[in-house]
């Protein structure tokens, strides 16, 4: 069965970096796009980023406007795997960040900006 587990949260100053992972298993990796979403405590889960399949897609990417320029989402099919690396975080980046691929969704990473 289709299963992506993310890793790398944690807790970081504002200005700060991580980078978050996600394993993928289950279906067809380099075929479907990946995306990352992020929920806040008291707010609806929302899109942060999206790489598309290495097919007709060409692996195009696509970020939320609050994050464009400071978040970049990557891919390496051969290990299935999906990146977000995050940069210039902010306390309003603090959040459970959420994989999710072929429909499905995984268990979430907390990150959380704070000094």
């Amino acid at each position: 069965q289709v299963q992506l587990v993310e890793s790398g949260g944690g807790l970081v100053q504002p200005g700060g970096s991580l980078r978050l992972s996600c394993a993928a298993s289950g279906f067809t990796f380099s075929t479907y796009a990946m995306s990352w979403y992020r929920q806040a405590p008291g707010k609806e889960r929302e899109w942060v980023a999206t790489v598309g399949s290495t097919g007709s897609s060409g692996g195009t990417k696509g970020y939320a406007n609050s994050v464009k320029g400071r978040f970049t989402i990557s891919r390496d099919n051969a290990k299935n795997m999906v990146y977000l690396q995050m940069n210039g975080l902010k306390a309003d980046d603090t959040a459970v960040y959420y994989c999710r691929g072929s429909s499905s969704w995984g268990q979430g990473t907390q990150v959380t900006v704070s000094s």
